[in-house]
């Protein structure tokens, strides 16, 4: 049977082998967003040779993610059905898209039923749009940089080991601002940014920071999850100044384009089905949803 153990930085290079051959733009699929937020999902992992195996607890509930790689898929869901029915665990997959729905339906016909969970799915947008807000479409987002831009003096730099403390010093502020509006996920996301700020280098991240009249405005960073898909985990900018949000989302993106010019999407992330950061993630008018599914087992 297989053997679980708790993720940690020592995981990184045989999970990086799986993510680049899997090459998925979902957010799920980055080593990254793994180990930030495992203090959130409790997550196991199980190097299964061609596959990641990983275990996670969603409100109070064991469950498993797809086994991101290659090679042989039925192998990879045989070893997590025995797992599950050996600890007497439903078996329930999360993270599915349209791909993974797909192949599992090919390779185990008819023994798994599939529910789209709608807070879940990823905004993805082209990138090279959101370097210039050009259209009628983002209109509104280039107006808002065009105001900043005339009425301060700016610069946009890389998030360095030096600036996470004056990052950390916004993120304080922040989350006490907005502690009052929302749920408890505000304390899980808290800690995965912390956490991210101490292992920023080993993690590999890239992000930046946005200066105006030499205070910082905003940050933003995150990873490549795909070959052509840059991930960003966290974006905050200074809510009271115009113009600061699309500000930091376009700035990293060029920062981006000009050391990944391989990069074609961006990938905001889900809105965890919160109407305000629903309307936030469309305003930047997406090019599509990265739809996820749960895929719960009903086969004998």
């Amino acid at each position: 049977m297989i053997v679980f153990h708790e993720i940690s930085l020592q995981d990184k290079a045989w999970i990086d082998r799986h993510l680049a051959c899997e090459d998925s733009p979902s957010a799920d699929f980055n080593f990254g967003n793994m180990f930030i937020w495992d203090l959130h999902y409790r997550q196991l992992v199980c190097d299964l040779g061609e596959r990641t195996l990983t275990k996670v607890r969603l409100h109070g509930k064991p469950a498993f993610v797809y086994p991101i790689g290659c090679g042989p898929l039925r192998p990879a869901i045989e070893s997590l059905r025995e797992y599950a029915a050996y600890k007497g665990y439903p078996f329930l997959l999360r993270g599915i898209t349209e791909k993974h729905k797909a192949l599992l339906e090919e390779e185990f016909p008819g023994c798994f039923s599939f529910c789209e969970e709608e807070k879940y799915a990823d905004y993805i947008y082209e990138a090279s749009k959101l370097t210039t807000y050009a259209g009628k479409a983002l209109h509104g987002k280039k107006n808002h940089c065009n105001r900043f831009e005339a009425e301060h003096d700016w610069r946009f730099v890389p998030l360095t080991r030096e600036l996470i403390p004056a990052c950390r010093e916004m993120l304080d502020a922040w989350t006490e601002d907005n502690a009052e509006r929302l749920d408890e996920s505000i304390v899980y996301e808290h800690e995965a940014i912390e956490r991210a700020f101490e292992y920023y280098e080993p993690l590999g991240l890239e992000g930046g920071v946005l200066f105006a009249d030499g205070k910082l405005m905003g940050f933003s960073f995150g990873e490549m999850t795909s070959s052509d898909t840059f991930n960003v985990h966290v974006e905050k900018a200074a809510a009271d100044i115009n113009g600061a949000y699309p500000m930091v989302c376009r700035e990293l993106v060029r920062m981006l384009l000009d050391k990944h010019p391989e990069l074609v999407w961006i990938n905001r992330e889900d809105d965890m089905g919160l109407e305000a950061l629903r309307k936030s993630k469309e305003s930047y008018k997406p090019a599509y949803l990265l739809k996820k599914y749960a895929a719960q087992w009903t086969g004998d």
